[in-house]
Parts: C-alpha cells; structure tokens; sequence
C-alpha cells in the first residue's frame, strides 16, 4: 500500500497548524486512518519519506516520529523541497505490505 501527501492538516476541520511538530503529529494520525483502512497498521511500513520545506524543521520532529517508526525501522529518506501549500510545514508517505513486520534502517535513530 502506498499512502502519500500526507499533510498536518486536519481534515474534520481543514485547519492546519503553524507548528511542525504539531503538524507531524496530524499527519500521522491522518496516515494511521488510511493504513486502517487499507488493513495495515503502522508496524507494516517497510519505507517512509518525509518532505519538508525547511531543513531545520526535521530535527524537531524526531521524537513523534520514533515514537511511530522508532521500533518498526522503515528504510527512511528525508527530502527538502517546497510543498504545494505554504502552510505546509512536512508531508509524510510510506509504502506499507501487509504483515510485514519491522524494516530496515530508519532516518530516525
């Protein structure tokens, strides 16, 4: 499976908020709803990419994201890019295989 633009927004309400972190936190819960769906779970994600405008702002970030991927391992690629709103602080995708269990090496560590 394969889940991408994932973003901090939260679509109950379409508002996004100005902190990254924050905006990590949303894109996971946002992420975990379509893994759901799909019948995976966050333990089935072999490979994760984070996007994010500003280099600075991945740093931050780390403890939510170890706190998903830390015992999972996904093989991990962080990217700096522009996002398609400005808002946009990171986008998260991953490729997810059901019952796949834990991954490689991850960018988190």
């Amino acid at each position: 499976m394969h889940v991408s633009g994932t973003t901090g927004f939260d679509y109950s309400d379409m508002t996004i908020s100005d902190d990254v972190v924050e905006q990590a936190e949303q894109c996971l819960r946002n992420m975990g709803a379509a893994l759901e769906k799909a019948g995976c779970s966050f333990a089935d994600v072999v490979r994760v990419r984070y996007l994010l405008p500003a280099r600075e702002d991945f740093e931050p970030c780390r403890p939510v994201l170890r706190e998903y991927f830390g015992e999972v391992r996904p093989a991990a690629t962080m990217l700096v890019c522009g996002l398609a709103d400005p808002r946009m602080k990171i986008e998260i995708e991953v490729y997810a295989r059901r019952g796949s269990g834990t991954g490689a090496l991850s960018l988190i560590d």
